[in-house]
C-alpha cells in the first residue's frame, strides 16, 4: 500500500530508470531524471515553505512544470497552478485565496509574478518569495531534509489545489488529497488497462483535472505522458501530425477538443491509429462526433466519463457499445469500486427506482478536502449526509441531476441551475440542446438564458440557416421551448479547459442588444 503519490516516481524510476517519462514539444526527462530533478527542486522549496501549505506556480504546462509538480511535493506541500493565460484580476484573485509563501515561475513569467505580488497589497507579509525554475533545478539536494519531511506525511496531506468559478465572484480552490488520488488513480488504470506501454497524450491544461488522470497513471504504470502544446489546438493538422509522430495510444480529453478535430474532418487528413484508448468528459459528446472518430478507429475502446473536480477527477463511467444507437442519450455509467454514486430527492431521501430525477451526491475517500480558506462553501458543497444519522460522513452534492434508467445505469439530466422558468414553465435547457443536436446540419449547440432579457438564445454550428432551424423545432418541441433568437457561429468560444464558453456567449448577445 501506498501513501504518497512519490511512490508511483520512485517505483517506475527504480523499474524504468532510462524511460523517457514525460515529453513535450521542446523537452523530455527519463524517469531518473525527474525523480532525481524533483529532489533538487524538492530540496529548495522545504526551505522557503511550510509542509502542508500551498506553492503557486505560475507557469504554462511542460514537461518542466511537473519537475516543479513533483519538487513540490516532495517539499510536503501542495501545489496549484496559476495559468499565464488567465486575466491579471483572476490571477492575483487566485493569488489572495492561496497566500503563498512562495510562487515558482520561470524567466517567461517572472515579470508577471512579480507584478500579480506588487499588485495584491492583502497578501501576507512578508511578500511571496519568487523563485525561478532554472536556478531550482539546479539546487543542492538535501536527502536528509526530504528524508525528514517525508516522514512526517500522511495520505491526507493535500496534494493540489485546482480553481474553479465561485457563487460569490471569489474563485474557489479545491484542495484535494493524497489518498483521493492514490486511490482513484489504482482503480483508473486498472479498469481501463494501462500499462508501462502507453504514451499518454496530455490535451488538459494542468491547472484542470483531466490533466490529474494523465500525469499520475503515467507515473503509476511507467508510461509517457506525452504533453501536447496547447497552441496546436487551434490548428487541427499539426495536431494531428503531433499525436501520430508522437504514437500516442491514450487520449483522455475534453469533449471539445475530440470534436475539434472531427468537426474539421482531420481523421481524414491523418487518422492516429495507434490510439487505443479515447476517454472523454466534461459535457455530452454529440453522437455524429463520436461516429466519426469510432469509424476511423474501428479497434479502439471509447468511455464516458462523468465527476465534477471535487470527487477527484471522476466517479461514474460508461464504456461505449458500439452496437448501441444511443439516440436517447448514453449514460454516464455505473460507480467507479470505492465510490457511492447516489440520487437524493429534494426531501433528502435516497433514490433507487428507474426514471425519477434526483440530485446526484458521491460518498467515499474519492472527495477532495474541501475548498481552499473557505469553511462556508465548504460546508454548503460537503455536508453531512442526510441518510447517515449515526455517526459524522460527508457527501458532495453536485447539483447535477440524473436519473437511473432501466438497466440501473446512470443518466445524466442537466445541471438544478440550468432549469429555468419561462413563460411560466419550468425547461430544462439540455433538451433543447438534444433537439437541436439531433438534426443532420447541426454540429455543435449550445442553450443560454437571458435572465436581464427574458429570453432563450440558441448558438450552433453547421449547414442550416435560422428559419429553417426555428421552423425544425417547431416540429419537436412546444413553442416555449423553441429559442426566440438564433446565433450561427463558424466556431464555439471555448474555455480554457476545452468546453464551450457559455459566459462568454450570453455577455455577447446580452451586449449586443443594448446596443
Amino acid at each position: 500500500m501506498i501513501f504518497n503519490v512519490l511512490d508511483y516516481l520512485e517505483r517506475s524510476a527504480a523499474s524504468f530508470p532510462e524511460k523517457t517519462a514525460v515529453v513535450d514539444d521542446i523537452k523530455a526527462y527519463t524517469y531518473s531524471q525527474l525523480l532525481r530533478l524533483s529532489k533538487r527542486i524538492g530540496s529548495a522549496v522545504a526551505r522557503f515553505a511550510a509542509q502542508g501549505t500551498p506553492v503557486a506556480v505560475l507557469a504554462d504546462k511542460s514537461a518542466d512544470t511537473l519537475a516543479i509538480f513533483m519538487g513540490i511535493v516532495q517539499a510536503g506541500c501542495c501545489y496549484s497552478l496559476m495559468n499565464p493565460d488567465l486575466p491579471e484580476g483572476r490571477l492575483g484573485q487566485i493569488l489572495s485565496v492561496l497566500k503563498p509563501a512562495l510562487v515558482i515561475t520561470d524567466e517567461a513569467n517572472a515579470e508577471l509574478a512579480e507584478k500579480l505580488i506588487a499588485a495584491a497589497g492583502a497578501i501576507p507579509a512578508p511578500a511571496p518569495t519568487i523563485l525561478l525554475y532554472d536556478e531550482l533545478m539546479h539546487h543542492p539536494l538535501d536527502e536528509a531534509l526530504l528524508k525528514k519531511v517525508r516522514s512526517r506525511a500522511i495520505d491526507q496531506d493535500p496534494l493540489y489545489i485546482n480553481f474553479t468559478s465561485g457563487s460569490t465572484g471569489v474563485p474557489k480552490g479545491v484542495a484535494v488529497g493524497q489518498r483521493s488520488v492514490i486511490d482513484f488513480i489504482d482503480i483508473f488504470a486498472e479498469t481501463f488497462g494501462f500499462d508501462e506501454n502507453d504514451r499518454i497524450g496530455n490535451q488538459a491544461p494542468f491547472d484542470f483535472d483531466v490533466s490529474v488522470k494523465d500525469i499520475y497513471t503515467a507515473l503509476k504504470v511507467g508510461a509517457t505522458l506525452v504533453v501536447i502544446p496547447k497552441a496546436l489546438f487551434s490548428k487541427p493538422a499539426e495536431l494531428l501530425d503531433f499525436i501520430c509522430d508522437q504514437k500516442v495510444t491514450n487520449m483522455t480529453w475534453a469533449v471539445s477538443a475530440i470534436c475539434l478535430i472531427s468537426a474539421c474532418h482531420g481523421l481524414d487528413y491523418r487518422t492516429p491509429d495507434t490510439v487505443k484508448r479515447v476517454l472523454f468528459s466534461g459535457e455530452v459528446m454529440p453522437l455524429k462526433h463520436l461516429k466519426t472518430w469510432m469509424e476511423h478507429l474501428p479497434e479502439a475502446e471509447f468511455v464516458n466519463l462523468y465527476g465534477p473536480t471535487e470527487i477527484t477527477c471522476n466517479c461514474t463511467y460508461h464504456r461505449v457499445d458500439r452496437s448501441r444507437d444511443y439516440e436517447n442519450g448514453m449514460p454516464i455509467g455505473r460507480p467507479f469500486p470505492n465510490e457511492d454514486v447516489f440520487l437524493l430527492n429534494k426531501n433528502g431521501e435516497r433514490i433507487e427506482e428507474a426514471g425519477v430525477t434526483g440530485e446526484i451526491c458521491v460518498r467515499g475517500t474519492a472527495l477532495a478536502l474541501g475548498y481552499y480558506a473557505a469553511e462556508a462553501e465548504t460546508a454548503k458543497a460537503f455536508p453531512q449526509n442526510p441518510l447517515q444519522k449515526a455517526y459524522p460522513e460527508r457527501i458532495y452534492r453536485t447539483g447535477d441531476l440524473g436519473k437511473y434508467d432501466d438497466a440501473g445505469e446512470l443518466i445524466f439530466c442537466g445541471r438544478e441551475d440550468f432549469q429555468i422558468k419561462y413563460m411560466g414553465h419550468r425547461i430544462e435547457t439540455e433538451e433543447i440542446e438534444k433537439a437541436i443536436a439531433a438534426l443532420p446540419e447541426i454540429e455543435r449547440c449550445c442553450v443560454l438564458f437571458s435572465e436581464k432579457k427574458q429570453k432563450l438564445y440558441g448558438f450552433y454550428a453547421g449547414d442550416i440557416d435560422k428559419r429553417a432551424l426555428h421552423a425544425k423545432l417547431k416540429e419537436t418541441l412546444p413553442v416555449y421551448m423553441v429559442p426566440g433568437a438564433f446565433r450561427q457561429l463558424e466556431q464555439f468560444p471555448l474555455t480554457k479547459n476545452g468546453k464551450i464558453d457559455r459566459k462568454l456567449l450570453l455577455s455577447e448577445v446580452e451586449t449586443r442588444s443594448k446596443r
